[in-house]
């Protein structure tokens, strides 16, 4: 890869943001103000966008092929993707079908990131057993792969759904549908993104990126063994204002609203300011001045041989005005910054 030419995407996973006096958005208002974040960065000259699947109540975006195909009849240069399909709760080829068609709608720039997803709603809500977590992904990113080759007659089998036998598949892309899939950072997951030929989008959102390097190293050496070259992106949350300590402090609050939130489910400890000002200062939290984050984004693109960097610039409940802001610093300013770090 010639490191000046990596891709730079922004993404999000439409979370609930606020307005001008702090009251939350209605979730149909959250999904017309991610329409125009895509609108913004395609003027802004970001490459990629990418709204995540969650059936949830503090994010709004469920559909996202849907939005995108909004954002697609607007925007007209910027590639249209997915922070995440939750592909063991769909149908991989509906999933399929669903993107290829956006893909026609915005002449060639639909992607997908498949994934499992990191909350689990959508496995109830749409009929299936938690029982059958590792079984449904496995098969049904194994089906996906084999779609993604656009045979003229498609047949598979498996456990999971009756067999599919010799059938059609509409609409066929021109050039086919770029893909990749999430991986959260296990040995296992990155092998299984190789031996299906699909490109590994590795989820960092805490703790220093190098300590990640372990599997992109595995990641390397099982495409040595395939004789295949695959690009390697990474995904990690952050937010651009003019200063470092404007960044910081537009961000902190609705950052541990979100974490604390998502951590009393889980059973984390609480989390405090000093937990974000560890990850803003030595962590994957991208925050701060244009020059800041320039500069942490290419020394991650340049540590790790990055292909593709997506900032995920939502963070719980920030002013939608500041997102607006952030998309806009992301494109004009960031990314020709970091396209000169790595030039030099």
């Amino acid at each position: 890869m010639a490191q000046a030419t990596v891709q730079l995407g922004l993404d999000s996973f439409g979370d609930i943001s606020v307005d001008a006096q702090g009251n939350a958005n209605s979730a149909a208002q959250e999904i017309r103000n991610h329409v125009e974040h895509a609108v913004i960065a395609d003027r802004a000259g970001v490459d990629a966008i990418s709204f995540g699947e969650h059936h949830r109540g503090d994010f709004a975006i469920s559909a996202p092929d849907m939005v995108l195909a909004a954002a697609a009849s607007r925007t007209e240069r910027i590639t249209l993707g997915t922070a995440v399909t939750v592909l063991s709760s769909d149908d991989p080829i509906r999933v399929f079908e669903r993107f290829s068609t956006l893909n026609a709608i915005s002449n060639g720039r639909a992607e997908i990131t498949v994934g499992r997803g990191s909350f689990t709603e959508s496995f109830p809500l749409f009929g299936y057993d938690l029982a059958d977590y590792e079984l449904l992904f496995e098969e049904k990113f194994d089906m996906f792969a084999k779609l993604l080759a656009e045979p003229e007659r498609f047949s598979w089998n498996g456990t999971h759904r009756r067999p599919v036998d010799n059938a059609v598949i509409m609409p066929r892309t021109e050039g086919g549908l770029k893909a990749w899939v999430g991986v959260g950072g296990s040995p296992q997951s990155v092998i299984r993104a190789v031996t299906h030929g699909v490109p590994m989008m590795l989820a960092i959102i805490g703790g220093s990126p190098r300590r990640f390097q372990p599997f992109v190293d595995l990641y390397r050496e099982a495409q040595d063994k395939l004789e295949i070259s695959l690009p390697l992106g990474v995904h990690s949350p952050g937010h651009i204002a003019e200063t470092d300590a404007e960044a910081r402090n537009q961000v902190r609050d609705a950052w541990l609203t979100n974490r604390n939130n998502i951590g009393r489910e889980r059973g984390w400890g609480p989390s405090g300011p000093a937990e974000f000002e560890a990850e803003a200062d030595h962590g994957s939290m991208y925050v701060g001045s244009p020059e800041t984050v320039a500069r942490k984004i290419a020394d991650t693109v340049k540590t790790l041989g990055l292909d593709r960097f997506d900032l995920k610039y939502s963070n719980g409940p920030v002013r939608d005005e500041h997102l607006r802001r952030s998309i806009e610093l992301y494109g004009t300013e960031v990314i020709p910054r970091v396209r000169e770090l790595l030039a030099d």
